[in-house]
């Protein structure tokens, strides 16, 4: 997410990088397109000293990984609040919806926000705004609403991200050990706010979630951008996150997955390539959203990964102009007002 956020940064309409902070020692100084794989160069250079590079911006895409540091980064995005900047960031799953997030989390960062007259957004990565703002607008061209699923569909197999695959989704692991993102209460905390989000924009009060996973193995072993997957390994899972509501099934955000495109074949496949999100919304009428997002020379995890980035970047003008505070996915507008002649520079050559 780093390295989309500044390919987006240098090119989003309105915003200029100037600054990129690393935690890496053997990062620091070089040049940010090396990041992104720019074909030019951006005359930023990648910084360990966070004061200076606090100094020379309005804002911050925060984009490290807080699955497994959330306290951590808490207090990097803290510091960037109390110095007068505004934050967008993917890291803080749990405050995707801010009213039900720790409540020592929301004080701390406000009270930051407040102090520094600074704003800030937390939205997903998968993609954040298919799980809230999307499902909100689908179910507003609908007279009645019996449920709401919001589903990604995704084929792992050229997706060269070895941690993430192996060890939290748990791919080519061993069928008897259950991987860290399908561990009792870790999808709930991951998606239950978005959950919340979406019944709060429709009137509904989410009073419980469940949750659902169901792994299948390899038939036989396959072969991957990230090496082979063996037979017999996990190859498969449905996770569901269940928003109840008086007993009855609401909202749901399920997500099917495969290491590869031969594993659960009687499950759903996306439309066309390695995967797309949906927003199926079961009521009158019957609709579906379907969403897809290619970037050239990568992947279609890369392309949805980047309208995330976008997602958050673009919030930024509208933040800018609130009171300081914690904002979510239903109160930042999909597409911020800007002047003409800086929208005007969105239309490519």
């Amino acid at each position: 997410m780093g390295a989309t956020a500044i390919r987006s940064a240098v090119a989003f309409p309105g915003l200029q990088l100037t600054g990129v902070i690393t935690s890496s020692p053997d990062k620091d100084g070089r040049e940010a397109a090396t990041f992104a794989r720019l074909d030019s160069e951006t005359g930023v250079l990648a910084t360990t000293d966070v004061d200076a590079a606090l100094a020379g911006c309005d804002a911050v895409a925060y984009m490290a990984s807080g699955d497994i540091r959330p306290g951590d980064a808490v207090a990097d995005i803290e510091r960037c609040l109390r110095a007068g900047r505004h934050v967008v960031t993917p890291s803080l799953y749990s405050l995707y919806d801010p009213r039900s997030a720790p409540p020592e989390w929301v004080e701390r960062l406000t009270q930051a926000a407040e102090e520094g007259g600074a704003t800030m957004l937390v939205s997903g990565v998968d993609p954040g705004w298919g799980n809230d703002a999307l499902a909100v607008i689908a179910a507003g061209l609908c007279t009645r609403i019996r449920s709401i699923h919001c589903q990604e569909i995704f084929d792992y197999s050229t997706y060269d991200q070895p941690y993430a695959v192996k060890v939290s989704c748990g791919f080519g692991g061993s069928m008897d050990e259950i991987p860290m993102m399908l561990l009792p209460s870790i999808p709930t905390m991951v998606w239950g706010g978005n959950i919340r989000l979406i019944g709060r924009g429709l009137g509904l009060e989410i009073d419980e979630i469940t949750e659902e996973v169901e792994r299948l193995p390899l038939a036989e072993s396959v072969d991957t951008i990230m090496g082979r997957f063996e037979k017999g390994t996990q190859g498969a899972f449905w996770l569901k996150v269940i928003g109840k509501s008086g007993g009855r099934e609401r909202i749901v955000i399920d997500h099917i997955t495969r290491i590869h495109a031969s594993c659960a074949p009687d499950w759903p496949y996306p439309d066309e390539g390695v995967g797309d999100h949906r927003v199926i919304v079961d009521g009158d009428p019957q609709l579906t959203i379907l969403s897809r997002a290619d970037l050239p020379g990568g992947t279609r995890a890369d392309g949805g990964n980047t309208t995330a980035a976008n997602r958050l970047l673009g919030a930024l003008d509208w933040l800018s102009t609130q009171k300081p505070g914690i904002y979510d996915g239903l109160d930042v507008p999909m597409q911020s007002a800007r002047s003409a002649d800086v929208e005007a520079q969105r239309w490519a050559d």
